[in-house]
């Protein structure tokens, strides 16, 4: 009933929105009143929003495309609608047919219920609608079979009743439909897909029922009635139905392994980016958008030294301005003809365009020729936590403690969702304060997955090269080369410990007053109850004493030896934000005990990843890569 009251305001606003976005929409220019502004006004009425993901959506401004999770064209129109795993629930508004340049939907991961909206097949340059993992139910409006631009379809998930609309086989430039695991029955129409997935309807036709399948399935040949022969002619009768019902068996068999056969080698060359397409500029990856080497090779001002913002182990980023102004970060990758750095290039266009949250850096496109290959991201302007920790204006810090605790709080989401929300799930591998990037407003982006592997969904680890950042890397990474979430969790705690002390974890020993690694000296603080000797001095008294204590107890979970005992990032967040955090660091304390004393296990870690002491960290892999610009 409390949730209903919340809604209910902006529902009868909404209402009225609609009203106006309908009487309107056909007579408005951009010039007046902008009716994208209504229509997206419309959309933020209809949703319940718990996290605030269209806070600064405000119904007074004639130009969204400084809003959150909104892209547009270069001539100011609405071309992307990105509000996935935001925790929405209410209703799609039909005002979303008002967007007429919307090229990509994707509102994945949600708990949106009701209707589709049929208007959303006005929209005629939609290239990708991505609605999985929602409620929605009724039926798929067959206006979608006039999305003419319409690449990908995505509404697996969902509680989708009826059948799938025969008008989708008119759309001839699919590349993935996926309508699995909803309610939906009768026959599938033949459609021009490369993959066309339907699994988890039981009443669709070929599964655990012939609803509606008259049409599809061919009724069985009866056997020609005795026409008065003799005994003898029907035995023979008997012979021949026996061997032709033997023979066209065996037949069935054979055609059935051969389809088998063919279905899995189709499957395999079912894959999103095809190289040998490379040269085709109506290539594209859903929403992203090919770009050719001519544009950033000026963009970039012919890879000039001057435009490098960062070095990493698979490229340089380069600072580039395209034709129409936008400022853009481009990753040069290196090394891509060897198999690692192929597989890197096409695990970041496929995986990384398919995790997309508002705390992880969004890929804008690609770039691929003989000789290179190059992806373009935003440009962030206030660079990342590294490069702006020590930063101050006017005598105080840049990053507070208010935005420090933002900070953690957005990248702890980020994570959340490339563990346990994303498919496929991703490791990131090297979470460090300089590969948390910071947006216009100082909230936290994770960027860099060029280290991201991706998680087995039969195995709990992966095993590998190591790689990532000295004073960062789990101890069972380093010794091992085993890597799991876990070790993602042990790197997200050196960054709360970075964000507590203003310190880099491998600053630490270099010092005479500094002896051993950051996560030593924070424990042994901790233990002699000195918080105030390891907060930040540039916060001076600038914090909250109980959301340090409560901090600090986080990232001693996260950083515990064994990665068993650290928390899921899931768990992680939900004690940042205040819950459960004394029983587990309770539980923590006791299972010490148990099991020796804190000051032993330290010993034992210091003992153990002896490697942390031999290696010197490259300046070149830890500087702050600054990509950039709104998401």
């Amino acid at each position: 009933m409390e949730r209903k009251w919340c809604l209910l305001p902006w529902g009868v606003f909404g209402f009225v929105i609609w009203a106006l976005v309908g009487s309107c929409s056909a007579t408005l220019s951009p010039s007046g009143v902008n009716y994208e502004v209504l229509a997206l006004f419309a959309i933020k009425a209809a949703l319940h929003d718990p996290y605030n993901a269209m806070e600064n959506w405000d119904i007074t401004s004639v130009d969204p495309c400084s809003w959150r999770m909104i892209t547009c064209t270069p001539d100011g129109y609405v071309s992307a609608l990105g509000l996935p795993s935001q925790s929405l629930s209410g209703t799609l508004s039909p005002g979303i047919g008002n967007l007429t340049k919307l090229e990509s939907v994707l509102l994945q991961n949600n708990a949106i219920s009701g209707h589709i909206p049929a208007e959303i097949g006005k929209l005629e340059h939609l290239q990708t609608l991505d609605l999985s993992n929602n409620n929605f139910d009724g039926e798929i409006p067959s206006s979608l079979g006039e999305l003419s631009n319409l690449n990908y379809l995505r509404l697996n998930n969902n509680s989708l009743s009826g059948q799938i609309p025969e008008s989708l086989s008119k759309l001839n430039g699919l590349t993935l439909v996926d309508v699995s695991f909803n309610n939906l029955s009768g026959r599938p129409p033949k459609l021009q897909t490369r993959t066309f997935k339907v699994i988890g309807n039981s009443l669709i036709c070929g599964q655990n029922s012939k609803n509606n399948c008259s049409a599809f399935y061919p009724e069985p040949m009866p056997f020609p009635p005795d026409g008065g022969r003799g005994q003898e002619a029907g035995t023979k009768a008997h012979s021949a139905a026996i061997a032709f019902g033997a023979s066209f068996g065996s037949l069935f068999v054979i055609v059935i392994v051969l389809s088998y056969l063919w279905c899995r080698y189709r499957r395999n060359q079912q894959i999103f980016f095809d190289l040998n397409d490379m040269y085709d500029p109506e290539v594209g990856l859903g929403h992203l958008r090919q770009y050719t080497y001519k544009e950033l090779w000026a963009a970039t001002n012919r890879f000039n030294s001057k435009n490098i913002l960062g070095r990493g182990g698979f490229g340089i980023v380069y600072k580039g301005s395209l034709n129409d102004g936008t400022i853009v970060a481009v990753k040069r990758l290196k090394d891509f003809n060897t198999a690692g750095g192929e597989v890197q290039f096409q695990m970041e266009v496929e995986m990384i365009s398919l995790a997309v949250h508002r705390n992880l850096l969004r890929l804008l496109g690609f770039c691929s020729t003989e000789d290179e290959r190059l992806l373009v991201y935003p440009y962030m302007s206030n660079g990342s936590v590294a490069s702006r920790l020590k930063d101050h204006i006017n005598g105080r810090p840049v990053l507070d403690w208010a935005r420090r605790k933002r900070i953690a709080l957005g990248t702890a989401r980020g994570l959340v969702y490339l563990h346990e929300q994303c498919d496929p799930r991703i490791i990131h591998r090297d979470v460090k304060a300089a590969n948390i990037l910071l947006d216009e407003d100082f909230e936290a982006v994770v960027g860099d997955f060029g280290l991201a592997k991706l998680l087995d969904h039969h195995e709990s680890h992966v095993s590998t090269a190591v790689r990532g950042t000295v004073g960062h890397i789990a101890p069972e990474y380093l010794s091992t080369g085993q890597s799991s979430e876990k070790t993602d969790v042990f790197g997200f705690g050196i960054l709360l410990l970075e964000l507590i002390t203003g310190h880099k974890a491998v600053d630490f020993g270099r010092g005479a007053n500094q002896k051993g690694v950051i996560l030593d000296w924070v424990k042994t603080l901790h233990q002699e109850k000195k918080l105030n000797a390891m907060v930040d001095r540039d916060l001076r008294n600038g914090f909250d004493r109980v959301e340090l204590e409560e901090m600090v107890q986080v990232a001693l979970l996260c950083t515990q030896f064994s990665p068993s005992h650290r928390p899921k990032m899931s768990e992680v967040l939900r004690m940042l934000e205040g819950d459960g955090l004394a029983e587990k660091w309770e539980a923590s304390q006791k299972a010490a005990a148990d099991g020796g004393s804190l000051r032993n296990r330290t010993a034992t870690f210091e003992k153990t990843p002896q490697r942390y002491s031999d290696f010197i960290e490259d300046s070149m892999v830890v500087e702050a890569m600054e990509l950039s610009g709104p998401r």
